[in-house]
């Protein structure tokens, strides 16, 4: 199947918190979404691997995603190797996306930083006709950058205001990982994490807030782009009307 857009994370529900409603407003608007996980989380403190698959099948229902796919690679243990980019390079060809998202480079889980680097290289690589997977080369057009722990000045920025809600349902999904009073006690591993505690998830209402309010919207959220955009025409670029309201 040829995506539109393909989203890469580290872990199951790396998407989801860092880029969700983008994903989600791109398949309103009639895109073909994914996201390819590259683990199966088994060195998470809460949840095991079968618990964490679930429920990111869950999550892609409510996003309405088109693809969604677990890799195998070892958890706490992704690596920059040439084996590991031929991995990446066989699932960008096989959806062949126009765009693809990933985490930012500057990361606090060595995991994230390197699933940046490893989707950034492996994009460029799976354009090259001479690494034999056995299928065609394709390059995505652009990679794009998504906004985690560490911020950065945003190249733009997507208003989600209409899908910040669906977002949140795509995140808590995840009943494992985050604050559930309703769950209590009721997954394998009780220990507190950063995930868990019930400010985490208003520090995502107040991120996406943050990032609305620059563009004159209620919700949004920041991506980065390495390259210099090609622009013919800046006045409709920025559209008929000021984001703003002059008084």
């Amino acid at each position: 199947m040829d995506l539109d857009a393909l989203a890469f994370g580290a872990h199951a529900d790396d998407v989801e918190i860092t880029c969700g409603a983008t994903i989600i407003k791109l398949g309103s608007l009639g895109y073909k979404t994914g996201v390819v996980t590259l683990t199966r989380g088994e060195m998470g403190t809460r949840g095991t691997p079968e618990i964490r698959a679930e429920e990111f099948k869950k999550s892609a229902e409510i996003m309405g995603l088109a693809v969604h796919k677990m890799l195998d690679f070892p958890d706490g243990r992704v690596e920059v190797t040439w084996e590991n980019k031929l991995k990446i390079i066989a699932e960008i060809r096989a959806y062949k996306p126009k765009i693809i998202f990933a985490p930012y480079w500057v990361e606090r889980h060595p995991d994230h930083e390197n699933t940046s680097h490893l989707v950034r290289e492996s994009a460029y690589l799976s354009g090259l006709k001479k690494i034999d997977t056995g299928q065609n080369a394709i390059r995505p057009r652009r990679v794009v950058f998504y906004q985690s722990r560490f911020e950065f000045t945003p190249s733009f920025v997507v208003d989600t205001s209409g899908f910040h809600d669906r977002k949140m349902s795509a995140i808590m999904a995840y009943a494992s990982q985050f604050h559930r009073p309703d769950r209590a006690g009721s997954h394998p591993g009780s220990e507190e994490t950063s995930l868990n505690r019930p400010e985490f998830l208003d520090n995502i209402e107040v991120r996406d807030r943050k990032y609305g309010l620059q563009i004159g919207a209620k919700y949004g959220e920041p991506f980065l782009i390495r390259e210099a955009l090609k622009v013919d025409d800046p006045v409709a670029l920025f559209g008929p009307e000021s984001q703003w309201t002059i008084p």
